[in-house]
């Protein structure tokens, strides 16, 4: 692991859905094809570790998407996904439309 960052910037791509975000993260993140596409896989991935070596080489994983389809608000997807994020090692950052 080195001290840098992965940024994933996915604004201005629709995810609606979790399978979106899911096929949003998997080339940027370098998730493998067996990667279970499901917040217990995720969590796996970003906090434990072990899974995707590209996250693995850097200390830090920041998130960027906006804030439509999943991500628009009372969503529980997404509430529970982006409490998988612990805000220090593994950031989702919510944008706000312009």
């Amino acid at each position: 692991m080195t001290d840098s960052e992965l940024i994933v910037d996915l604004r201005g791509r629709p995810i609606g859905t979790l399978d979106d975000f899911w096929d949003a993260v998997m080339e940027p993140c370098g998730l493998p094809d067996w990667f279970g596409r499901n917040l217990d896989a995720w969590s796996d991935t970003i906090v434990t570790r072990g899974i995707s070596e590209v996250i693995d080489k850097h200390h830090v994983l920041i998130v960027h998407v906006d804030q439509r389809g999943l991500f628009a608000g009372g969503k529980r997807e997404a509430e529970v996904l982006a409490g998988i994020f612990d805000g220090d090692q593994n950031r989702l950052i919510v944008h706000s439309p312009a």
